[in-house]
């Protein structure tokens, strides 16, 4: 994955279209049904698989047609802590203990 940050936007969208191109066969789906099933023309679908461009919701629909919207989570994890609100609330002091001199 390190290797995707050393990518440009037109190299990331082939390689989602890949993945996406690769979970369609996976479900032994062809273009037709999936596109028919996401509520999509044929061609918006081929141009995201292509990398070619396309919309946020063509790209929703389909993974919503793929059965695989699980992966936003991945994408868009819901944070638990606020790193804005960790700035705004000074850090609890803590007793600093020193280790006992061993007696001889």
């Amino acid at each position: 994955m390190d290797t995707l940050n050393y990518t440009g936007p037109a190299e990331l969208q082939i390689l989602l279209g890949r993945q996406l191109h690769s979970l369609r066969m996976s479900r032994n789906l062809d273009q037709r049904t999936t596109a028919e099933k996401a509520g999509i023309s044929e061609k918006a679908l081929r141009n995201l698989e292509a990398g070619r461009g396309s919309t946020v919701e063509t790209l929703l629909r389909t993974l919503k047609a793929l059965d695989h919207l699980d992966g936003l989570q991945t994408l868009a994890p819901v944070a638990t802590i606020s790193p804005m609100a960790l700035l705004h609330h000074p850090r609890e002091r803590q007793r600093v203990r020193h280790p006992r001199k061993a007696k001889s």
